[in-house]
């Protein structure tokens, strides 16, 4: 008799302080936003604070205590880029941030989002369903960030705290260090976009390659040969 092998257990435990730290960062996103079109500018800084001391601390606790989860992953860019997103929008809404710079980020952002949709489809273990697809305690494909687009996800998130702090501190004058940082933003985000297409590690496919066929049938096989009548 063959010992009969367990199958291997695809689901992770998502429920993890770092993943919950995250989430509030995808809840606060919209709040951000509605603080900026609103003018509450001392709320828009508190709140832009939160994110950005979470978005640490998230990270040192899964490295800390070893709670990295592949959806962890996923998420935290996730929030990252939503959190981006809703702030590229509402400051060139007001006005605050230049419109050729927005199209910039939103344009990486979105060709981003694409490719992840694709890969997560792609990499899904079958049977490929609409609610496994959202089941993300079902890893199937890992996002390894390059370097540049770590750099550039922290010299975005420079430009936006310093954009909504100018409104807070009126008597300090910071139009021509948002100009610079402007245009290093811009070269840095075109470059992270770029390092995507071109970086073989980027995004790492998890979906275990399908059992050889036949292996049972063969077993059985042999079993009658060793029992003939």
């Amino acid at each position: 008799m063959l010992p009969k092998i367990p199958k291997a257990n695809l689901h992770e435990n998502i429920y993890t302080i770092p993943n919950i730290l995250t989430a509030s960062r995808l809840v606060a996103a919209p709040f951000i936003g509605y603080c900026i079109l609103h003018d509450y500018h001392a709320m828009t800084l508190g709140l832009f604070a939160y994110a950005g001391i979470t978005d640490a601390l998230d990270g040192w606790i899964a490295r800390r205590w070893n709670l990295k989860t592949v959806v962890g992953t996923v998420i935290d860019p996730m929030a990252d880029k939503t959190l981006m997103t809703v702030l590229t929008v509402a400051l060139a809404v007001k006005g605050a941030l230049p419109v050729w710079l927005a199209v910039i980020i939103l344009g990486r952002d979105v060709g981003l989002a694409i490719s992840a949709i694709y890969y997560r489809w792609i990499s899904l273990p079958p049977p490929k369903t609409f609610s496994r697809y959202w089941d993300f305690s079902l890893p199937s494909a890992e996002v390894r960030p390059t370097l540049i687009s770590k750099y550039n996800t922290a010299l975005q998130l420079g430009l936006m705290g310093m954009t909504t702090l100018a409104p807070v501190i009126p008597s300090v004058d910071m139009s021509s260090a948002l100009g610079i940082m402007q245009y290093v933003v811009a070269t840095t985000t075109i470059w992270s976009g770029a390092s995507y297409i071109y970086s073989k590690d980027a995004v790492k496919i998890l979906t275990p390659p399908p059992p050889p066929n036949g292996g049972e049938e063969k077993a059985s096989g042999d079993k009658k040969e060793d029992n003939p009548r």
